[in-house]
């Protein structure tokens, strides 16, 4: 599939997508939107896809926002249709993926660029990289989960600071928070998280999509994380991940995952 404001390459296990708009400092429209949609639902249902890895183009910025021109003419019932429609199509779509998804935060990750890295399953910055959600500056608040998921991963406190003074904060303040798991510099940043990735390919990504799924539910209202991991538990005995996985142990070698 061609797009035209991201770029999205396959190999060794890993599906890399990179928004692709330098001028504009990979800010997010709707065009970017519908295009990360479709890319990371491509590569989620890419058997040969393992792990996804999401960042921005050049070394100024992961994404700085949103496009700030396509909405600023909104009203109440057009600003609310514009959060719901980006939470369902990208933000929530992200964080519910079976396929583990890494941000490389690779500048300025701000509104919708945090949101958006927020959304995935963990991320890692590089040292020049800076955070924040400046939305109340412009009257407005995080429409794509910002308010959700900020807390969830600095607690309320920071969250309420860092929404109320819309600052931003450095990468390293970010991993002392908790947003973020790694600080290096730029030019280690893609081989930290191949690196990882690799890693992950290494186990089962049947039991990795069921425990997204699990961790995922301890944050959703109505949902009780003991039991979808009960569920989702139970499930792997089913699989033949499962089978290979266990009998490989017993045989004291290497599992060769296949993935079913």
């Amino acid at each position: 599939m061609s797009y035209e404001n991201i770029i999205s390459n396959y190999s060794n296990g890993i599906t890399t997508i990179t928004i692709n708009r330098p001028n504009k400092l990979n800010a997010l429209n709707k065009d970017t939107i519908q295009e990360l949609h479709d890319a990371f639902d491509e590569a989620n249902k890419d058997s040969e896809t393992k792990v996804i890895i999401i960042t921005g183009s050049g070394e100024k910025a992961f994404v700085a926002g949103a496009d700030i021109s396509e909405f600023a003419d909104f009203g109440v019932n057009e600003g609310g249709k514009l959060a719901a429609q980006g939470q369902a199509l990208l933000f929530d779509f992200v964080e519910n993926l079976g396929t583990p998804v890494i941000a490389a935060v690779n500048g300025f990750a701000l509104g919708g660029g945090l949101e958006l890295a927020m959304s995935c399953h963990f991320r890692i910055a590089s040292a020049n990289a800076k955070m924040g959600l400046p939305e109340t500056s412009l009257g407005v608040i995080p429409g794509y989960g910002g308010t959700q998921r900020l807390p969830q991963l600095v607690g309320k406190g920071k969250a309420m600071e860092m929404v109320m003074t819309a600052g931003m904060i450095d990468a390293d303040t970010a991993k002392a928070y908790g947003l973020v798991n790694h600080v290096v510099e730029q030019e280690e940043l893609m081989p930290l998280c191949e690196k990882i990735a690799s890693k992950i390919m290494r186990n089962s990504s049947v039991a990795i999509g069921k425990a997204i799924k699990a961790i995922n539910a301890n944050y959703k209202d109505g949902k009780d994380g003991y039991k979808v991991e009960i569920k989702q538990f139970g499930k792997c005995f089913g699989t033949e991940d499962f089978v290979e996985g266990t009998t490989a142990f017993l045989e004291k070698r290497k599992a060769e995952f296949p993935g079913r």
